[in-house]
């Protein structure tokens, strides 16, 4: 069942997801940056059910008081495909995410994405893309955007740690901006590359903003992935047996 559940999911997702950016595509032209935040924010809540009705995994958020009403810039740990698909819902309408460039040719998905003020960057080009974080970022930020990164690039295994690139962390120290982190056990449920989805409850934990000012890159990297880090180790490691 568990193997059935999370194909009739992808199968859904997908028809969705086409659905929505086909949507987003007509809709760019004509409607305002926030209109079309709010689109994308619908996508995200409607595979949001079907994860939880189909599968039944669901989320449990924790620290939403956190959550300032200016932009900040957004580190979170980075599992699974389903932070990407779930972040979307938290923020406000305006969103600028930090994407390897490739996701922008996928059909129909990627071209909805490119609507969004991505800043997409090549990651065989390091320095190049260190300089379009902070260019762009500080574009978006002061555009009223939030931006939002995976300091560690990549997806990362359940009890593992990447390394956290330090680029969010540069440009909050170049623009006076706070760092949120966030935190989550998404992989526990969704692997990185498993096709299941495993029913129970991810865990999202937002942090309590981190101060810019007076500081250097190096140390707001290392609070962020200081908390990060030993948030994601205080949360449920496997799911719950009964239900799967």
């Amino acid at each position: 069942m568990l193997y059935l559940r999370s194909a009739i999911f992808n199968l859904l997702f997908s028809v969705v997801s086409i659905g929505y950016s086909i949507a987003i595509l007509l809709a760019a032209p004509l409607v305002s940056e926030c209109a079309l935040g709010h689109l994308g924010n619908a996508w995200s809540r409607t595979s949001l059910v079907l994860l939880r009705v189909i599968c039944g995994l669901d989320i449990q958020v924790s620290g939403r008081e956190y959550l300032p009403e200016h932009p900040v810039v957004i580190l979170c740990k980075h599992s699974s495909a389903w932070e990407t698909v779930a972040l979307r819902t938290l923020f406000p309408c305006r969103q600028a995410w930090v994407l390897k460039r490739e996701l922008l040719a996928i059909p129909f998905f990627g071209w909805a994405l490119g609507r969004y003020h991505p800043i997409a960057i090549d990651r065989g080009s390091p320095r190049q893309a260190l300089k379009q974080v902070l260019t762009q970022g500080e574009i978006s930020l002061n555009a009223g955007r939030w931006v939002v990164l995976f300091p560690e690039g990549t997806r990362v295994a359940p009890g593992q740690r990447g390394r956290y690139n330090i680029s969010g962390a540069k440009l909050a120290e170049r623009t006076g901006t706070d760092v949120l982190p966030i935190a989550h056990n998404s992989g526990v449920f969704w692997g990185r590359r498993a096709f299941t989805k495993r029913p129970g409850c991810i865990h999202l934990v937002i942090g309590a903003p981190i101060s810019s000012q007076g500081r250097g890159a190096a140390e707001i990297n290392r609070l962020a992935e200081d908390w990060i880090e030993t948030t994601v180790a205080s949360l449920p490691s496997s799911p719950d047996p009964s239900r799967t």
